[in-house]
């Protein structure tokens, strides 16, 4: 019997940096029909590059790369949680609702730490 993708063990941060992703990808493709090209690609590479790492994380070869890979994720989530905050804060699409990805964003954060510091104790 030949092992399905979709048959893998639920992952939860997996599966919540892949949603946020595309929600990224959704603020990302509003700020581009406003013509604005420069904070949005910034957001657009940080906020999928968190997914991106953990699921690298998810292949790692060590415990020493599993901790890397998830750390640039918590990095690269706390990168993105600046950018939506200053494009929230800035006013600049007044019409475009960034607390949703905040919190959601801010939830990515606190797990990704957890799962450093849990992987850093156990080695």
């Amino acid at each position: 019997m030949s092992k399905n993708m979709n048959s893998e063990k639920r992952n939860l941060v997996k599966d919540k940096s892949y949603k946020f992703a595309l929600q990224i990808i959704g603020l990302y493709r509003k700020m581009l029909q406003q013509n604005e090209y420069h904070l949005s690609k910034q957001l657009l590479k940080s906020g999928t590059s968190i997914g991106a790492n953990v699921a690298e994380a998810t292949a790692a070869q060590s415990r020493k790369d599993f901790i890397a890979k998830m750390a640039i994720s918590s990095k690269e989530a706390r990168e993105t949680f600046y950018w939506l905050k200053l494009l929230r804060d800035s006013k600049l699409f007044e019409e475009i609702d960034f607390d949703s990805a905040l919190r959601d964003c801010e939830e990515l954060i606190r797990i990704l730490t957890s799962i450093v510091k849990t992987a850093q104790g156990a080695s």
